[in-house]
């Protein structure tokens, strides 16, 4: 085997290990997208009284206390005065010195 066969070869090993790195990273996203559904929809259902677990009890509780983290802190920047900022005037007009 030639120069140019083996480098063609490591060439096609470097290729296919970077198409299985992409695939696992898409594989990995797709399962913490699932993960989320499923908690969403559990939420849901917790919320509905259609489930109820001990274990579930925490991670409900500690959800409903970052909600209403983003609900005080959003209500709080949408209560703030905005003020005008007056730009003062450059002087580099018309008629400037």
């Amino acid at each position: 085997m030639g120069f140019i066969d083996k480098a063609k070869a490591g060439a096609q090993q470097a290729a296919k290990r970077a198409n299985e790195t992409v695939a696992d990273v898409q594989t990995k996203r797709a399962l913490t997208k699932a993960h989320n559904e499923l908690g969403e929809t559990a939420l849901k259902l917790v919320d509905a009284g259609a489930i109820s677990h001990p274990e579930l009890e925490a991670q409900v509780a500690r959800i409903r206390e970052l909600q209403a983290k983003l609900e005080a802190r959003n209500s709080a920047a949408a209560a703030e005065p905005t003020e005008a900022v007056e730009q003062p005037l450059s002087g580099a007009g018309p008629g400037a010195a």
